[in-house]
């Protein structure tokens, strides 16, 4: 049983004083996460199948494209062109790849602070900004030319941000409270 699992399991003993759970089933779970990544303007079919690889490398799982849905001409973007590529994990794939975001991969991002606490949105879901693929251990750093950024997002049946905040914590996101809010 992976690590995250475990803590989602005791999570719901850590904070059904704090929520007034009556059962497990009232606790917050993870849904599921998903990675995605923008190709921009990539027409070059190798280099597509090289970002479509690497996804795949880090996940353990194929990558979807996801093409554009409009045509818009300032852009050079025609409809049905692939603009994006997305990966939605479930179960035991999810768990795995969540623990090796949060103990091998995050630690590894060059002048890493921690995680905001501002990027849990307020149906209890996080979504992680990630600027450079190669933090990931399965894939090669010397080809450093095809760096691309990734956007992950942790579904939670949290009902609330204080509620998936104490969640996340209690799986061990390392989250910081901002205190330089910007007026």
């Amino acid at each position: 049983m992976s690590i995250t699992k475990q803590r989602q399991q005791e999570a719901y003993l850590a904070l059904a004083k704090d929520f007034n759970y009556t059962s497990p089933m009232q606790g917050p779970r993870i849904g599921k996460v998903i990675v995605s990544t923008g190709v921009g303007k990539k027409r070059d079919k190798k280099q597509l199948e090289i970002i479509e690889d690497r996804l795949a490398q880090i996940t353990g799982q194929k990558a979807a494209p996801r093409s554009a849905r409009l045509s818009i001409a300032s852009f050079k973007v025609r409809e049905g062109d692939t603009v994006g590529l997305q990966v939605t994990l479930r179960g035991a794939r999810m768990y795995d790849f969540l623990d090796k975001l949060i103990h091998i991969a995050l630690p590894r991002t060059r002048d890493f602070r921690g995680l905001s606490a501002k990027a849990i949105d307020e149906m209890g879901n996080i979504t992680i900004g990630i600027k450079e693929h190669t933090i990931f251990p399965e894939t090669s750093d010397e080809d450093l030319k095809d760096v691309f950024g990734l956007a992950i997002t942790v579904v939670t049946t949290a009902k609330s941000k204080p509620e998936a905040e104490a969640f996340f914590r209690h799986l061990g996101l390392p989250l910081i409270v901002d205190s330089s809010v910007k007026r």
